[in-house]
């Protein structure tokens, strides 16, 4: 049974209720954030089919997860969700901004100060990450990321299966990921500015 609640209650009061099975809370939180949570989705995607399904898939996550949730504060789980939902997205397509493109965007906003310290940082600690890999994964990560060469035309180019290829860009960007992460998400974020 779908209860009647007054539209002006607070989200924590709601996700009380969505515990207790209540369905009217979960419609209302629903309409209170799709658009916010669509809209943060096309942002990044400029997709509005993958944004809408990305969007779906969070709502339906929060009710389907409602029991286990602790939300401090609702916009805020929801702004991460978009975020981890977009970046798995972008994994799942390969469809990830490469590196020189998000320099060369930090590069053209380096009017603010504040990005030309993220662009230095994230120089920093990517040029070391990339120096650190095995040389192979190096070269291979190097011909793919920096001269944006396929993994055919790196296969073709080292004399190497493109299996291989594959397989050394998924270690050295494994390897790299979590450094990188923080400061690649940042970047994104200032970009979407």
């Amino acid at each position: 049974m779908i209860k009647s609640i007054d539209h002006n209650v607070d989200d924590q009061y709601l996700l009380t209720q969505m515990k207790g099975d209540d369905e009217s809370a979960f419609h209302l939180l629903y309409d209170r954030y799709w658009e916010q949570v669509y809209n943060a989705a096309y942002k990044r995607l400029k997709d509005a089919d993958y944004a809408k399904d990305i969007t779906q898939d969070i709502f339906l996550q929060l009710w389907s997860r409602r029991k286990e949730l602790n939300i401090a504060f609702v916009p805020s789980y929801l702004y991460m969700s978009v975020r981890n939902n977009v970046f798995k997205w972008m994994e799942k397509e390969q469809r990830f901004t490469t590196i020189p493109d998000l320099l060369s965007c930090l590069e053209q906003r380096s009017d603010r100060a504040d990005v030309e310290l993220l662009r230095k940082e994230f120089m920093a600690k990517y040029e070391a990450m990339v120096n650190s890999l095995p040389a192979a994964q190096q070269t291979i990560f190097k011909l793919r990321f920096h001269e944006d060469l396929s993994t055919k035309e790196i296969a073709e180019k080292l004399n190497i299966s493109r299996k291989t290829v594959q397989n050394q860009l998924g270690k050295s960007v494994g390897q790299l990921r979590d450094a990188l992460d923080l400061l690649y998400i940042v970047a994104l974020l200032h970009l979407g500015n």
